[in-house]
């Protein structure tokens, strides 16, 4: 059974102490590959110095909306350049966060439509962040469906924004949160969606599924999540395993 952990941030400080021993423990948990996903400028060169000191990761290149305001002329073409790497594959972490809302929300739209742009330009997925901003999401998305493709990291709306992400071209990504108890929207979504768009991810260090919720997060806990998917949905868990891993090279376009 082999497991594509869709976004996770093993360069956070979280993993300073151990990140290469973490990594080196991957495969013997049935960890096949890992997507380290950027989240601001100065994580760039570090994300591919990262993939490439690792065969079996790769990386994306976006500006998380948290670091929005470090939005510079530069950083468009920083991001491009970082993309023509073969082992760099998609543009993010990107979106809108209005939970915290540590840029304002004029730069964060502004922000995720360059990078949209971008995208665009070069062909390539997204992945995205949508923290209680699905109305002016969704807005976005759809002034930007021609060619759109990618995911819809750590979903957490409704059934029926998960049916328009598929429209718009995206897979929809459950990690840890599935686990929660209070999680009755995310369990209805992931038990209705087709299986041939659904991933999965850990968004470590965070989001620790149950039973180790409060510890970090690492890639060997994402068989948790899969555990939970499986039985959400009541399918055999090797046959989802083997869906849900073609999805991954698919959305990454790694498949030969």
């Amino acid at each position: 059974m082999q497991i594509f952990d869709t976004h996770a941030h093993l360069l956070d400080e979280a993993f300073d102490e151990d990140r290469f021993a973490v990594i080196a423990s991957s495969p013997e948990k049935g960890i096949a590959n890992v997507m380290e996903a950027c989240c601001d400028e100065a994580g760039i060169d570090r994300v591919v110095e990262l993939v490439h000191a690792v065969p079996f990761f790769y990386g994306s290149a976006g500006v998380h909306p948290h670091s929005a305001s470090e939005w510079t002329s530069a950083t468009g073409d920083h991001i491009i350049r970082a993309l023509q790497d073969e082992k760099m594959l998609a543009v993010g972490e990107i979106g809108l966060d209005y939970h915290y809302d540590f840029s304002p929300r004029d730069v964060q739209k502004r922000v995720l439509d360059e990078q949209l742009s971008i995208a665009h330009q070069l062909g390539l997925p997204v992945i995205l962040h949508d923290r209680e901003a699905h109305g002016d999401m969704m807005d976005m998305l759809r002034a930007h469906k021609d060619g759109l493709k990618g995911i819809m990291h750590c979903f957490s709306g409704s059934y029926e924004t998960a049916r328009e992400c598929l429209d718009l071209g995206l897979y929809v990504a459950f990690g840890g949160a599935l686990t929660f108890k209070n999680a009755v929207r995310p369990i209805e979504v992931a038990s209705r969606l087709p299986a041939d768009r659904l991933l999965i991810e850990t968004d470590c260090p965070y989001m620790t599924p149950v039973p180790f919720r409060g510890k970090r997060n690492d890639p060997s806990f994402i068989r948790l999540t899969l555990e939970k998917l499986a039985e959400v949905r009541n399918e055999d868990i090797e046959s989802l395993a083997d869906t849900l891993y073609r999805n991954s090279l698919r959305v990454y376009e790694l498949e030969s």
